[in-house]
């Protein structure tokens, strides 16, 4: 736990670290290298060459392909070929030698030692709703407090000064889908504040904030937004008001976001990249996301209503979805090892559980948190490790096992973010990122 020194002026809600030591080390880079004489405000350093350069090669990112509904480890990262449980598709060998992977997923295969796997979750939340938010919360729920997301903690922990790219974008093209649009009608930043909330891009978002636009004037939004702005910072001011704060940050970040519009436009990436990535929603987002992070996005997360809860027909939706996540991880991993980004950025692939090592009546799989796989790669992470190990059937973890906070605190630890740091919350009870000093996955981290 850290302790409040007498140089600890973080607001509540924030934590308690030294990681704006690099906003400061930065900062002397950037007048070290001749910048002052052309720097009118703070604001304008981000327009220096000098420190727009060195922060940009600072800066972390996060991508997270979120497979809502949650994939069947034994088609994808864990297969069991020739067992009950293996289903018909097989296994291939890939990269790392004596590792197979399904099937389904040959480009993977051939990019396995850029990749790295946890065969060894084991959570504890059976049902949608409550291990979306474990997984998207990293520790069990605390009844009468709200945690944040992760979106909303590597905002506020990684999230850059005057960046016209929201911190926290969430690209789901299908605001529905079952026990996932109960999650996302939800509060994503807790405690951290409507400013670490995510941007949400997808389905009506997007093109009601548009017609509103397009509705009013220009001349008339500039003064509505200068009177807009001048009596919320007077009444944030007068009456310390963090829902003020808050609702000042939101209304500067959605104007950072229309200035950026082209980045949020997939039609405008070239033709090559849309056709590599494949036709698909989540295909183009996650090449929306590619884009986003090399344009400064510090975290993305990609979802796609809740195909992937396969109770019927389980082997005939897989053969779809898993050949599409093949084609996305191999392109995305690829273009960013070749564009320089995969050593700054943290790429995930998961769900909130696994699938039951049998078959229904229905010829599907239910809900399995006993025993699944997700993978990771790029920020501060090895590659080429497969982790953990289920035993012949798939039914239990038998080495290794992994839960929510050991997967934040290698999130964290991966990032360069203190996974113990307590939140400030003056009169709350005591909360660390990760709860119960949590280890990461060590054999993961660089």
């Amino acid at each position: 736990m850290t302790r409040k020194t007498a140089n600890d002026n973080c607001r509540p809600g924030t934590c308690r670290t030294d990681e704006h030591v690099l906003h400061r080390r930065l900062f002397l880079k950037g007048l070290a290298g001749g910048a002052l004489a052309s720097v009118s405000s703070f604001a304008g350093l981000f327009h220096n060459p000098v420190f727009a350069a060195e922060t940009k090669k600072a800066q972390k990112h996060c991508i997270l392909l979120w497979l809502c509904g949650a994939p069947s480890q034994f088609e994808t990262w864990d297969p069991k070929p020739g067992r009950p449980s293996g289903g018909p598709f097989g296994s291939i060998s890939t990269k790392i030698p004596g590792v197979h992977f399904s099937s389904l997923l040959p480009r993977c295969a051939s990019i396995a030692d850029k990749l790295n796997i946890v065969r060894s979750m084991k959570t504890a939340q059976p049902e949608h709703f409550l291990a979306i938010a474990l997984l998207q919360r990293g520790n069990p729920e605390r009844a009468g407090f709200t945690r944040p997301t992760l979106g909303s903690v590597l905002s506020q922990a990684v999230g850059q000064l005057d960046s016209p790219i929201p911190n926290f974008v969430f690209i789901d093209p299908i605001p529905g889908g079952n026990e996932f649009e109960e999650f996302k009608a939800g509060n994503w930043a807790g405690w951290l504040g409507a400013e670490h909330s995510p941007v949400r891009i997808g389905g009506n978002y997007t093109p009601l904030a548009d017609a509103a636009l397009d509705s009013i004037p220009q001349h008339d939004r500039e003064a509505r937004e200068t009177l807009r702005k001048f009596l919320t910072s007077k009444f944030e001011r007068d009456r310390k008001s963090a829902v003020a704060r808050s609702q000042n940050a939101a209304f500067e970040r959605m104007k950072g976001m229309a200035a950026s519009a082209d980045l949020f436009d997939v039609n405008k990436l070239p033709a090559k990249d849309r056709e590599r990535y494949g036709p698909g929603s989540f295909a183009q987002h996650a090449l929306m996301a590619r884009h986003l992070v090399e344009n400064g996005a510090p975290f993305v997360m990609v979802a796609n209503g809740m195909n992937w809860d396969n109770h019927v027909f389980q082997h005939e939706i897989h053969q779809m979805l898993v050949p599409e996540l093949d084609r996305v991880l191999f392109h995305l991993v690829t273009d960013l090892e070749t564009r320089g980004l995969l050593d700054s950025t943290l790429v995930l692939a998961m769900g909130e559980f696994g699938r039951t090592p049998w078959m229904n009546a229905a010829r599907g799989r239910d809900h399995y948190p006993n025993a699944w796989s997700l993978m990771m790669t790029g920020c501060g992470l090895k590659r080429g490790i497969v982790t953990g190990a289920t035993d012949a059937d798939g039914v239990d973890v038998i080495e290794k096992p992994y839960n929510e906070q050991n997967l934040f605190a290698t999130i964290f630890t991966a990032l360069g973010i203190d996974p113990y740091a307590e939140y400030e919350l003056p009169g709350m009870p005591t909360f660390h990122r990760v709860e119960n000093k949590a280890e990461p996955i060590r054999e993961l981290l660089a």
